[in-house]
C-alpha cells in the first residue's frame, strides 16, 4: 500500500491521554496521516504499540512506530486486544516525532475492511473522548474503587505534568534539576517500571483506580492500578521513623478528624522525576491527604498538599472529587520493560 503523509499545519485545541512520559519530543502542533499494513501490535503497558508498514513512491519500505495509552486507557475507550492484526490496512491520525523519525502518538484510525475503530480524538468538540465513570452505586465507608471524571476538572490544566507545571513554584535547585534532566536517559525511573510517588495515585485517577482497604483498625491500604502502586497508612499511632529509613511511597501514618481521613507521608527516597517532568523530589518532601465521604455517599472529595523545601518554594495544593466506582477494573498494571523504553529514539532496549 502506497504510503500518505498529510501534514496538517493547524493547532488542534485537545489534551492528549498521558504516557508515562512526556510529550516533549513530539510535535503536537502538527497532525500527519500515515496509511499502510500493520505488522505488529503489542498489548501491554505502560503503552500499546502498533506498527505500521507503509512504502513510499519508490517503493522503498518503511515501519512507523504508533504509540497509544495504557492497556487500561486504550479498554476504556474500547480497543480490545483483538482490535488489530497483523495484515490489516489502516489510515492513522497522529502526532509526529520531532527530527523526522517514524514515531507517532495516536490520535484516530480507519480500517479499511469498513470495520469502525473507537478512537481517542473527537473531530467534533476537539477532545479526548473516554468513557466517563458513571454513578451506579453508595457507600457508608471509604472502602472501595474510586475515579475522577476527567470532564469535571474543569480548573485542572494537564495530568501530572500539566498540574505540576502551572503550580509547582521552584527554587533554583529545582529548576537548575529540571533543566538538566534527560528523559530519554537511565536517569527516568519508568525506563525501569519505577512509577510516580504520592500524589500521583490521585492525579492519575481520571484514567486510573484508587482502592481503599481496611485491614482491621490499624492498617488501611492504598492502591493505585498506576504501575502498581500501594502504600500502607498506619492508624495505631505510630510515629514516623527516623530518617534514615526512607520508601518510594513513603512512611504513611493516619488518624480520624471526624468523618475525614487524614493521612501524613514522609520519608520518601529520592525520585528523579515524580512529577514527568524533571523536577526531582527528596527526602525532605512531605504530603498531607484529607479523605471526606459526601453526604450521599456517591463521591469523595479528595485533597493534598505537597511540600519539598528541597526544591520547591512553597507548598501546592489540590483537590477533587472521585466517584465510587465498585465495576472499575484494578487489573495489574505488569509495566513491561520493552515497553516502558520503546519511546528512546533508538528504539526498544532487548
Amino acid at each position: 500500500m502506497r504510503s500518505i503523509m498529510a501534514f496538517v499545519g493547524v493547532f488542534l485545541l485537545i489534551s492528549p491521554v498521558s504516557g508515562h512520559h512526556s510529550d516533549a519530543g513530539l510535535n503536537l502542533d502538527t497532525v500527519v496521516t500515515v496509511e499502510g499494513t500493520v505488522t505488529g501490535f503489542s498489548w501491554r503497558n505502560p503503552h500499546v504499540y502498533f506498527i505500521v508498514e507503509t512504502m513510499d513512491e519508490q517503493g522503498s519500505q518503511m515501519e512507523w512506530t504508533v504509540q497509544m495509552a495504557s492497556v487500561a486507557t486504550v479498554s476504556r475507550m474500547g480497543w480490545t486486544r483483538d482490535s488489530l492484526a497483523v495484515g490489516d490496512r489502516v489510515s492513522v491520525g497522529a502526532y509526529p516525532a520531532r527530527g523526522g523519525r517514524p514515531y507517532v502518538k495516536f490520535l484516530s484510525i480507519e480500517r479499511q475492511d469498513g470495520i469502525t475503530l473507537p478512537t481517542s480524538f473527537d473531530s467534533d468538540t476537539g477532545e479526548v473522548r473516554l468513557a466517563a465513570p458513571e454513578v451506579t452505586a453508595s457507600t457508608s465507608t471509604l472502602e472501595g474503587r474510586w475515579m475522577a471524571d476527567a470532564a469535571t476538572l474543569v480548573n485542572y490544566p494537564g495530568r501530572l505534568d500539566g498540574l505540576t507545571r502551572a503550580l509547582l513554584k521552584l527554587n533554583e535547585e529545582g529548576r537548575g534539576a529540571q533543566a538538566a534532566y534527560d528523559e530519554n536517559s537511565d536517569e527516568n525511573p519508568e525506563l525501569s517500571c519505577i512509577g510516580r510517588p504520592t500524589p500521583s495515585m490521585i492525579i492519575y485517577t481520571d484514567l486510573y483506580p484508587l482502592e481503599i482497604e481496611f485491614r482491621g483498625e490499624e492498617i488501611i491500604l492504598i492502591r493505585s492500578q498506576f504501575f502498581d502502586e500501594e502504600r500502607t497508612v498506619h492508624m495505631d499511632g505510630r510515629g514516623h521513623p527516623g530518617g534514615s529509613a526512607r520508601f518510594h511511597e513513603g512512611h504513611s501514618i493516619g488518624w480520624w478528624e471526624g468523618d475525614t481521613l487524614v493521612v501524613d507521608t514522609r520519608n520518601f527516597t529520592d525520585h528523579r522525576s515524580p512529577y514527568q517532568n524533571g523536577i526531582p523530589s527528596g527526602s525532605q518532601k512531605h504530603v498531607v491527604e484529607r479523605y471526606t465521604l459526601t453526604e450521599d455517599g456517591t463521591q469523595m472529595v479528595v485533597d493534598f498538599m505537597l511540600e519539598d523545601p528541597e526544591y520547591i518554594l512553597e507548598p501546592m495544593t489540590h483537590t477533587r472529587e472521585l466517584i465510587y466506582a465498585p465495576q472499575a477494573d484494578m487489573s495489574k498494571f505488569n509495566c513491561d520493560l520493552e515497553s516502558t523504553r520503546r519511546f528512546l529514539p533508538q528504539g526498544p532496549v532487548p
